[in-house]
């Protein structure tokens, strides 16, 4: 990209250089010009460098900014979380509250120390005892030289700690109208936190499962109505990536936030390494070329990992094997015992890949689905028109038709595979055909996931629910 827009200014300015009358040597008028200007310029450059190496002292902090001079603010700064009282069982400890402000310290990153301009301006937005730990989120007000912000700080300490007990956890942006808080371990799970807005009503629900019907199940831990707030006690599992935690937080019939919680979580985990035998398995009735099968390891590994699953009672499938820009592709399933289906499309080798396709699908006739998914530039987030299609065993043709109702038919290869294109934001479906014509199956093409947090099929991106 930016080759070719240097190369457009430079054909640009070489048209226009042509249309512009050649004006006569300025070489003599200026050198002796120069001879006035030089010791002048001398002491110029001497005091600009001056001033330059302030500048820089000052927007890295390292020179206290005067305070007469206004910062920049950016766009985090205001914080819908921290307007009114102090939420949680801690707010009437002004003593305890106090001596917390005090512990914020400064925040360094790459780019200098981010100061914090006034400590009065701090703002304990919940402090409580949870189970197991004391937790506190604090807005703080921020400067990294001429330029304002400002954060959501966490704060956790063992239960009922004293202030200067608490230590600093993970920032969240100020801007934000839902935060999410959690800590837990494999043997004595832990604890998860939701603030909203005053007012709102917060539910905790911890994963169970995939319906045969394409449905990600779930069951609640808390519900809280009318407080912002949500508190829920994690159970322990041993499932690599820990314990699959969504929230939803409404107000009234408006939903506010519906996703995952993230945290942290620590522990030696379930091997999500399926087995030779299980693999052999899968690649049974594989359309193209077998792929090897130390990568489609570490695809059906990662896909497991993904997806909340062990590698004990599932059954993988891979349905499509190939190459995508130079790299070793598959498309497979995961089906769990009595399950929903989950697609997964992914291309790299066992060093590195990419995930192209998350999509939960109703257990009823998933393999005789055509399936297709749309494709980024590689190596970047970049979105193209280009999608791989994949029809099922048995399909002749396969076709892309669009909202508008307007068909295009795709080539299939002898793996029953082609390309086709679609506007990035265009609606459409597959559809796979007998040799007679006779449509087999379709499936809507998942638009572009936004979201890569949660599990698939808990955005409408990552599920097909007909």
């Amino acid at each position: 990209m930016t080759a070719d827009i240097e190369t457009t200014l430079g054909e640009t300015l070489r048209a226009e250089a042509d249309t512009l009358a050649v004006a006569a040597d300025p070489w003599p008028r200026f050198a002796q010009q120069e001879k006035v200007h030089r010791r002048a310029r001398r002491v110029r450059v001497g005091v600009i460098a001056g001033i330059l190496a302030a500048a820089v002292g000052v927007q890295t902090n390292l020179i206290p900014l005067p305070g007469w001079l206004p910062g920049i603010a950016v766009a985090s700064s205001p914080s819908p979380l921290a307007d009114g009282p102090t939420r949680g069982a801690l707010a009437a400890d002004h003593t305890w509250l106090d001596g917390l402000r005090r512990q914020v310290t400064d925040l360094q990153d790459p780019q200098g120390w981010w100061r914090v301009t006034d400590r009065d301006a701090i703002r304990i937005v919940y402090a409580d005892d949870i189970p197991g730990r004391r937790v506190a989120l604090v807005f703080v007000p921020l400067r990294l030289g001429v330029i304002t912000s400002s954060t959501l700080i966490w704060y956790t300490g063992p239960p009922g700690a004293e202030s200067d007990q608490m230590e600093q956890g993970g920032n969240e942006t100020a801007d934000a109208r839902v935060v999410t808080w959690m800590e837990s371990d494999a043997n004595n799970g832990g604890a998860a936190v939701v603030i909203g807005p005053a007012g709102s009503t917060v539910t905790i629900s911890a994963f169970s499962g995939y319906s045969p019907k394409g449905v990600v199940a779930s069951h609640q831990l808390s519900s809280s109505a009318g407080t912002g707030i949500g508190v829920a006690e994690v159970p322990p599992t041993t499932l690599v990536g820990g314990p699959a935690l969504t929230t939803l937080v409404s107000n009234d019939d408006t939903v506010i936030y519906e996703g995952p919680i993230h945290g942290s979580w620590t522990g030696p985990g379930t091997s999500h390494e399926p087995t030779d035998d299980m693999l052999t398995a899968a690649l049974r009735h594989t359309q193209g070329p077998a792929i090897d099968q130390a990568i489609l390891s570490r695809f059906v590994e990662f896909a497991l990992e993904d997806s909340r699953l062990s590698a004990r009672d599932i059954t993988i499938r891979v349905r499509w094997c190939g190459t995508i820009n130079d790299k070793p592709a598959a498309l497979f399933t995961i089906q769990p015992r009595d399950g929903g289906v989950i697609a997964y499309a992914m291309h790299g080798d066992s060093t590195g890949w990419r995930t192209d396709l998350r999509l939960l699908l109703p257990a009823d006739g998933a393999e005789q689905r055509p399936i297709a998914w749309r494709m980024r530039v590689e190596g970047r987030d970049t979105r193209t028109d280009r999608v791989i299609v994949v029809a099922p065993p048995g399909a002749a043709t396969a076709t892309v038709t669009a909202l508008d109702g307007t068909s295009t038919p795709v080539t299939l290869g002898t793996a029953g595979s082609g390309t086709t294109t679609v506007p990035p934001t265009k609606p459409a479906t597959v559809t796979a055909h007998a040799a007679d014509g006779t449509a087999l199956a379709s499936t809507p093409i998942p638009a572009f996931e936004t979201n890569t947090g949660g599990l698939p099929g808990t955005t409408p991106n990552t599920r097909i629910t007909g």
